[in-house]
């Protein structure tokens, strides 16, 4: 396996840069692909800010946008060093490698803990909150030999096999994805684990800002967290319809492993990892099921993004579409998601004039953006 100094690769951010990305995810309408967009349109994160206001209003914003202070992002800086946490940028050394293969993946991560830890190839162990005593014993020998061959096991703090999995494999190293801030974890019977984990050799990871308290919506987003970072996920018990075959089902779409452990039929926590099973997943009934597939691929070096620097390019060369071809690209848009390439075919633009025009409307809230790069339009109620 790799030694993982070797991973520890990328360009450190400057602190003016660090305030000016932060300050740019913080802001309205900007979510990662939005990010990388605007990075590679205006140059940086600083041309972006300014720009903003200007790229929202030829998208047909309504009002005007809110852009994130740099007094709240230094407030949000010192909130993470009170907490004895940083920001890790997407290029910079110690951001999970894996995760920068992702599409979408956070421009800004806030870490606590052993950053070595998020170095090391990992794999995602997830399952029922509500698990039996041998589904919570299994997770616990696949995490605990997993991490004895040399992987990180990254999994979402939650109660039932989460818990046993990161329990069991704090000498060697886990991950805690959070829903909520880093100062705001969940639930709060794991508190004292987390302290455990980022007190000894794992990492606690969150994309959301510091003081956010985690709702519904939020755990689909970790869970693409905890794909992003792992090589592959495990599932250990799973009902229909559950947040852990949300995970596999990620996984699968970043071209993840998906590993499914067989169970009673009679048993509705296994109901999901059988149809798991059912639809292709890696039969795992040990630990060697795991180690064994994922071996090939814990020796690969992940390459690092286009973004992980800041281009040096003039955002003003490229002229804006013309109302024109702007109206022509909203007209070829509607509910149902589709393709950016279908859309240049569609209308005969120029690629960059229909990227512009979707940045555009991204940026006034008329866009929807999907998995694997579909799109939409945002249907006025």
């Amino acid at each position: 396996m790799a030694d993982g100094s070797a991973r520890q690769t990328g360009i450190a951010l400057t602190d003016r840069q660090r305030i000016s990305w932060l300050r740019l995810i913080r802001s309205d309408n900007v979510g990662p692909h939005t990010f990388r967009d605007l990075i590679n349109h205006c140059g940086s994160a600083e041309n972006a800010l300014a720009m903003l206001p200007e790229l929202s209003a030829r998208g047909g914003a309504t009002r005007s946008i809110r852009i994130a202070t740099a007094s709240e992002a230094e407030r949000e800086l010192e909130a993470a060093h009170q907490h004895g946490a940083r920001f890790i940028g997407i290029g910079e050394p110690y951001y999970p490698p894996a995760l920068r293969q992702l599409d979408g993946a956070p421009p800004l991560l806030a870490v606590k803990g052993n950053l070595h830890a998020a170095t090391q190839p990992s794999v995602g162990l997830v399952g029922s909150r509500n698990a039996s005593i041998a589904g919570a014993k299994f997770a616990a020998t696949v995490a605990r030999e997993c991490g004895r061959a040399g992987y990180t096991v990254t999994s979402g703090l939650a109660r039932g096999i989460d818990t046993a999995a990161h329990r069991a494999s704090l000498d060697t190293g886990t991950i805690a994805v959070l829903a909520g801030g880093l100062d705001q974890p969940y639930p709060p019977e794991n508190i004292a684990l987390l302290d455990e984990i980022t007190d000894g050799v794992g990492l606690a990871v969150s994309e959301m800002p510091f003081g956010w308290e985690p709702r519904a919506r939020d755990f689909p987003r970790r869970n693409r967290l905890i794909a992003g970072i792992s090589l592959g996920v495990v599932v250990v018990e799973a009902a229909e319809r559950s947040g852990s075959l949300i995970t596999a089902r990620l996984a699968a779409e970043a071209g993840r492993l998906v590993f499914a452990v067989p169970g009673s039929p009679l048993d509705p926590r296994c109901h999901g990892t059988n149809g798991l099973l059912k639809q292709g997943a890696i039969v795992t009934t040990g630990s060697r099921d795991v180690i064994d597939a994922l071996a090939p691929l814990s020796e690969i070096d992940v390459p690092a993004p286009p973004v992980v620097e800041e281009p040096d390019k003039n955002a003003s060369a490229m002229l804006p579409p013309n109302d024109d071809d702007r109206m022509k690209i909203t007209s070829a848009l509607g509910p149902t998601p589709v393709e950016i390439d279908d859309i240049i075919r569609h209308t005969g633009l120029a690629p960059s004039s229909v990227y512009l025009a979707l940045l555009e409307l991204d940026l006034a809230g008329r866009l929807h953006r999907h998995a694997n790069g579909l799109v939409s339009i945002a249907m006025e109620d």
